[in-house]
């Protein structure tokens, strides 16, 4: 029809570069993540006269496209970190070889120590300085270990013989143990952990553990991977049974408690597919969950479902400084090695979190960490490093050897 104005599909009005302006916006009221292309084509109409304005028609299409994806919008440094290997016990890092760790697993520090970490295969706990520096403290563990702990209360006692001390330093074991390390139990000097909880009769095996403080006391929290629960322990390290808790009523069979971290006033629990003997995971990509609970084991969301979850363990949050993903809440895989980053603030269409996209190296690929486990930011001091530093652990090579490193952000590669 003549004089007629149409207006084609975006794809369409793309072709034509000379008549498409396009630009990114982020769409008000959108979920972080969420961006709006907008396309704008400009035609003139053969029936307007002389001198008329031009008439802009535009065409809007939403697409979910991560932040990452579009580093072209902004020259911003993005979603790129530099990992520093410190530690390992096969070769020379940043530090001599310390034979102590292999299968590094757990990691914690309190607001002044050095790092802790809970080396599975040797046994032990080994204590490294922020640029990776050995003291000279090694504890035993009655047990392999998984997560640990920081305890700065009166609660948690540990008990041997006429030795009695609130454990410091809690850990649990993949044979169904938690125990506690007290400087003076059982004697001044200690270098063992002592047995408070033993759940080896019933199976239990816990691969990770978490603490946390709350207007009715203190509390641990252990995931037991073999029997599919969390197990809530209080200061005095006996159990509490709430029924319904610590429970997902739409999580598929097969999947169990893996990975838990205590996150501000919540409790993340991941959880990864068992095994033929409920002992360990089936690594593979989609094969992850993470839920957010309340300290009382009430579900508060489901954070993540599959897509990019390779059996999930480590669980941090990012401060808002740490590059592109500043403030997101981190997802190690321990089944390739890669770093999820979610948006808390945002919910899909599910409730879920947006996923803003995985941790890039320096040079470009994304990273991956072989055997990755635990995710831990610094408490800004020479122990621990910088609050902008995330440090992690990892079982490479089949869980036969340990690394102890850190990333930091880092400028788009060149």
């Amino acid at each position: 029809m003549a004089g007629s104005t149409r207006v084609g599909s975006a794809r369409d009005l793309c072709r034509r570069r000379s008549t498409c302006l396009r630009y990114i916006q982020r769409a008000p009221g959108l979920a972080r993540g969420i961006l709006r292309l907008v396309h704008a084509r400009i035609e003139r109409r053969s029936r307007w006269p002389p001198g008329s304005r031009e008439k802009i028609m535009r065409t809007r299409v939403w697409l979910p496209i991560s932040i990452g994806a579009l580093l072209f919008a902004q020259s911003v440094a993005a979603q790129y970190y530099l990992q520093t290997d410190l530690v390992s016990d096969e070769r020379t890092t940043a530090n001599p070889p310390d034979p102590h760790l292999v299968n590094a697993w757990g990691l914690v520090s309190s607001a002044t120590s050095p790092w802790w970490v809970a080396n599975n295969g040797t046994l032990t706990s080994t204590l490294y300085d922020a640029t990776g520096a050995r003291r000279t403290l090694v504890v035993t563990i009655p047990g392999p270990p998984t997560g640990v702990v920081f305890n700065g209360g009166a609660g948690f006692v540990v008990r041997s013989g006429a030795s009695a001390a609130p454990a410091r330093f809690i850990f649990a074991t993949e044979d169904g143990k938690v125990a506690g390390w007290a400087p003076t139990v059982p004697a001044p000097g200690s270098t063992q952990a002592t047995v408070a909880v033993n759940n080896s009769a019933a199976g239990s095996v816990y691969k990770g553990l978490a603490i946390a403080s709350t207007a009715a006391g203190d509390f641990l929290y252990a995931t037991d991977f073999h029997n599919g629960a969390v197990d809530v322990f209080n200061s005095a390290f006996v159990a509490v049974n709430v029924p319904g808790a610590f429970t997902d009523p739409n999580l598929p069979a097969g999947y169990a408690p893996f990975g838990i971290q205590t996150i501000g006033a919540s409790v993340f629990v991941t959880y990864a597919l068992q095994d033929a003997d409920a002992h360990d995971d089936v690594a593979g990509v989609g094969h992850g969950y993470v839920d957010q609970y309340d300290t009382v084991g009430k579900l508060i969301r489901r954070v993540a479902s599959k897509a990019r979850l390779n059996s999930p363990w480590g669980l941090a949050l990012a401060p808002p400084t740490f590059g592109a993903f500043g403030g997101a809440l981190l997802v190690g895989n321990f089944g390739d090695g890669r770093i999820n980053a979610f948006d808390l603030a945002s919910a899909r269409g599910t409730g879920e979190a947006v996923q803003l996209g995985q941790l890039h190296s320096a040079t470009g690929p994304p990273l991956k960490i072989d055997g990755l486990w635990a995710l831990q930011f610094g408490h800004g001091n020479t122990n621990s490093g910088s609050t902008n530093t995330l440090y992690f652990t990892a079982g490479p090579d089949g869980e036969s050897h340990g690394l102890f490193g850190n990333l930091v952000p880092a400028p788009a590669p060149k």
